[in-house]
C-alpha cells in the first residue's frame, strides 16, 4: 500500500530504523530452559495445520462500550498490509511473509515470581478468559496512526491467571524464538527474542489489553498471532507480538529496542506530541489508509486513564 501526501514532519520507512542497526554488533545469544511443572500442560494434544485456528468459533466476541474510538476504525487490508514485524523483515508489507508463522501448537510460559510456574496452551488459556472487543486507537513511535478494533482479554486477567508474588515489580514478555521460520531472525544485528516489559501498576491498569483477534476474527499472522499485546497509551513498539513467555521479576527488564537504542527508545515509551524523537517529531500522526494528519494526543488521548500512573517518577523520561 502506498501512503500518499506526507508532509515534512513524516519519516521515511528507512529514516525509522537506528542508523546503528545497520552496523556490526557483536552476536546476541538466546536461550534459556524451559519453565517446569506446570497446570493445564501443553501438550498432549493433536497438532493443527500451520494456518488452522481452532479457536475461531469464539469470535465476534461482544464489545465492550467502555472502550470507544473519536475515528474511523482502520480497514482491515490496510492494517493488515501495514505494519512492523521485524521478525519476517524489516518493510511494512510482512503480510505475505509472515504467513510462515506456525500458531499451532502454540503455548505460553508463565514464571519467575508467582505462586507456581506454568505452561498452558493458547486454545485453553483463551478458553479460561474473559474475551471482549474494544476499540483502540493504536499510535506507532514512527508518527503514524490507525485504530483497530480488538479482541481479547484484560492483562489484568492474565495477571490474576497467573498469581505473581507481592515481590514481583515488572512483567517481562517474550516473542517466539525461531529463525528457521522467521527469517529476521537470523540477523545477529537484533538482541533476538523480542522483549518488552510494563510495570505490575501498568499491566494491572484496565486499558492493558491481551489481544487475541481482530476485526472479530482470530487475529491475522501479520498481526501477531496468536497472543499480543495492545497498550494503546504507549508507542506501538512496547505492544509485543507472537507472545511465547512471560516472566514475573523484581528487576526491570531491558527491552528489544531499548538494548538497540536507548536514547531513541525507552522503557516507558508513552506518547506525547511535545517530546518528540530525536530523528523526527511526534506532534501530528498520518492515519493510515487516508491521506489525513492528526494532532498527536498526550498519551494518545487515554491521559485520563493512565497519567497517575506515572505521578511519582522522577528522574526519567516517560515519554520516549
Amino acid at each position: 500500500m502506498l501512503i500518499r501526501n506526507r508532509d515534512t514532519s513524516f519519516i521515511a520507512e528507512r529514516e525509522a530504523t537506528p542508523e546503528h542497526v545497520f552496523l556490526n554488533r557483536r552476536a546476541f545469544v538466546a536461550g534459556g530452559a524451559a519453565l517446569a511443572g506446570g497446570l493445564m500442560v501443553a501438550g498432549g494434544r493433536p497438532a493443527f495445520a500451520a494456518d488452522t485456528d481452532p479457536s475461531a468459533s469464539l469470535y465476534p466476541a461482544k464489545s465492550n462500550p467502555a472502550y470507544t474510538i473519536d475515528r474511523p476504525v482502520t480497514l482491515e487490508s490496510a492494517n493488515t498490509n501495514y505494519n512492523n514485524f521485524y521478525e519476517f523483515g524489516e518493510s511494512k508489507h510482512i503480510s505475505e511473509s509472515a504467513q510462515a508463522l506456525k500458531i499451532r501448537p502454540w503455548s505460553v510460559q508463565i514464571g519467575g515470581m508467582v505462586d507456581k510456574p506454568k505452561e498452558v496452551a493458547i486454545d485453553d488459556l483463551i478458553k479460561a478468559m474473559p474475551l471482549e472487543e474494544r476499540l483502540y486507537r493504536h499510535r506507532c513511535v514512527e508518527a503514524w496512526s490507525m485504530t483497530v478494533p480488538w479482541t481479547g482479554f484484560p492483562v489484568k486477567a492474565l495477571v490474576d491467571f497467573a498469581k505473581p508474588l507481592g515481590s514481583a515489580k515488572y512483567m517481562q514478555v517474550e516473542t517466539f524464538l525461531d529463525p528457521k521460520m522467521a527469517p529476521g531472525q537470523k540477523s545477529f544485528v537484533y538482541p533476538w527474542p523480542y522483549v518488552e516489559g510494563l510495570t505490575m501498576a501498568e499491566a494491572n491498569n484496565d486499558l492493558a489489553f491481551m489481544v487475541t483477534g481482530a476485526y472479530g476474527k482470530p487475529l491475522p499472522k501479520a498481526m501477531g498471532a496468536p497472543l499480543r499485546l495492545a497498550l494503546p497509551w504507549k508507542y506501538g513498539f512496547k505492544s509485543a507480538k507472537s507472545i511465547t513467555k512471560i516472566t514475573f521479576t523484581d528487576k526491570r527488564p531491558t527491552t528489544f529496542w531499548q538494548g538497540l537504542a536507548d536514547n531513541e527508545y525507552g522503557f516507558w515509551a508513552n506518547v506525547n506530541p511535545d517530546v518528540p524523537h530525536p530523528r523526527w517529531s511526534q506532534a501530528t500522526e498520518e492515519v493510515i489508509g487516508t491521506s489525513e494528519r492528526r494532532p498527536t494526543l498526550i498519551y494518545n488521548g487515554y491521559a485520563d486513564k493512565v497519567a497517575s500512573l506515572y505521578t511519582d517518577i522522577k528522574g526519567e523520561n516517560i515519554f520516549m
